[in-house]
């Protein structure tokens, strides 16, 4: 049990706010006095003054309960994720049936659907189906409802890491203190809300200003693949298949928004969950669906076969640049990394030795407490990480809150490990391996080192002042 917090309110515990406005359920005895302890699980327990311990339900947040409070995300943001629904999805869908039927085609938009390796192999789990199998079949359903083309965002992903590695030699190497260590990773929009929102201009400055794969797919798709086929940005509407909602928000974002024509880099962020319920609507199981050939212009496959990245589940950013910077910066070719795991199994480190001396210092924090915590050392000087890779959820991506969900917590855990196992199986490839990047470097980018290569595969952050919740303030 957490001394320190044992006459402290609970809520769900999915966010940061300290005064949530759905809290845990007390149920009170006229002339009874209790407390609340929090056990080491997480476990919420009312004790009476008896000492006898009742076990506390978690309170149920859905995502509108969530943005209703306030802590985290403002009016116009709520606004906005409004529109990343599948009834979204649907209502352009439909709009391109009418205007086909009515021969005015020059008004039907190019729908373009992007799906995350993630959000794959949680449907996978779910449907007792092979990655590969689960990608044709998702490729079928999405070209049914009337998708012209369906991409896998590993690709992109090839772009994040590539850059991220970069950026981090870089940042290594330079005795800037715009740029200061540890890097912290930037694929995670949940994270990045809440240091925008709770820890401002200190903490930004540490992150990675590489677009997450998302975003990356964002620019090639509005810009590259609308130029190959000939029609403007805003006549292609670009989907996302993501493992999270906070992805809604990061596609929000005013960064990803073209003045010109006024449209954004991804149109519309639908979870796996929502793919799920989009079968339900359609009266189909997944495993019913004819497949379909996968799109291999921006996809991530070799021959027949899907390709992955080696270290876990939520991107592999720390496998990548711990390998990337101990050959370049040491010479030293890694066959394996070593994570040694901490506190809990969601923060891990991994370090470089060379003549005994540690030289790299990389640390994983997956989860709230364990990224206050690494941000805590931050503001007092007293991180030893060179890098850190942090993610928002517990056990990274692959249990984003948009993943797929049976309801049941031991049957959810299972879906989980099958998850996990059906990731690690897919074949993997580095991403100087992949033979298209260097192409679209040239063709597309104008080079590495160019103003379009930095504009389209980074951006910026910003400090939001956080604004009073009314509903906050002890009166």
């Amino acid at each position: 049990m957490d001394q320190g917090k044992e006459n402290a309110t609970p809520c769900c515990g999915e966010c940061d706010t300290k005064e949530c406005i759905k809290p845990v359920k007390v149920e009170k005895t006229p002339g009874e006095v209790g407390t609340i302890k929090i056990h080491d699980d997480g476990s919420y327990m009312q004790v009476a003054q008896t000492g006898e311990e009742v076990k506390l339900q978690k309170a149920k947040i859905t995502l509108n309960d969530c943005l209703a409070c306030s802590g985290c995300i403002t009016s116009a943001e709520a606004v906005l994720i409004t529109q990343q629904s599948q009834d979204e999805l649907y209502r352009v869908l439909q709009h391109n049936n009418t205007a086909v039927q009515d021969g005015r085609t020059a008004q039907e938009k190019l729908v373009v659907v992007s799906i995350s390796p993630q959000s794959r192999t949680s449907l996978a789990a779910r449907y007792s189906l092979s990655s590969v199998d689960t990608a044709r079949k998702l490729t079928g359903f999405f070209k049914q409802l009337g998708a012209h083309y369906v991409f896998d965002t590993t690709f992109t992903r090839d772009f994040s890491l590539l850059e991220t590695q970069r950026e981090f030699i870089q940042r290594f190497q330079s005795k800037d203190t715009s740029t200061p260590l540890p890097m912290l990773a930037s694929a995670c929009p949940g994270w990045i809300c809440y240091a925008e929102k709770t820890h401002g201009e200190y903490v930004l400055p540490y992150i990675s200003t590489t677009k997450s794969p998302q975003q990356v797919m964002g620019s090639l798709v509005k810009d590259h693949f609308s130029k190959q086929q000939g029609k403007p940005p805003d006549q292609i509407y670009h989907v996302t298949v993501m493992p999270c909602f906070d992805k809604k928000l990061e596609a929000s974002r005013e960064d990803f928004y073209n003045d010109v024509y006024r449209t954004r880099d991804v149109d519309c962020v639908i979870t796996s969950g929502e793919v799920e319920a989009m079968l339900e609507k359609e009266g189909l199981s997944l495993a019913d669906v004819s497949p379909a050939h996968l799109d291999t212009m921006f996809s991530s496959t070799s021959g027949a076969e899907l390709l992955s990245h080696v270290g876990g589940g939520s991107g592999g950013y720390l496998e990548h640049i711990f390998r990337y910077a101990a050959k370049e910066l040491f010479g030293q070719e890694l066959q394996s990394v070593n994570y040694k795991t901490l506190r809990n199994k969601d923060f891990k480190e991994v370090t470089l030795e060379v003549e005994g001396k540690v030289v790299l210092k990389f640390a994983l924090a997956y989860g709230f407490r364990n990224i206050q915590n690494m941000v805590q050392k931050i503001k007092r000087g007293k991180s030893p990480y060179h890098f850190v890779e942090v993610m928002a959820c517990p056990s990274g991506c692959l249990n984003g809150g948009g993943q797929v969900r049976i309801g049941d917590k031991e049957a959810d855990k299972d879906l989980l490990t099958r998850a996990e196992e059906l990731y690690q199986a897919l074949p993997v490839r580095t991403p100087e391996e992949n033979p298209l990047l260097e192409g679209l470097y040239t063709e597309w980018l104008q080079g590495r080192d160019s103003e379009k290569a930095h504009r389209m595969l980074h951006t910026e952050y910003h400090p939001v002042e956080k604004m009073t919740n009314a509903l906050a303030i002890k009166w």
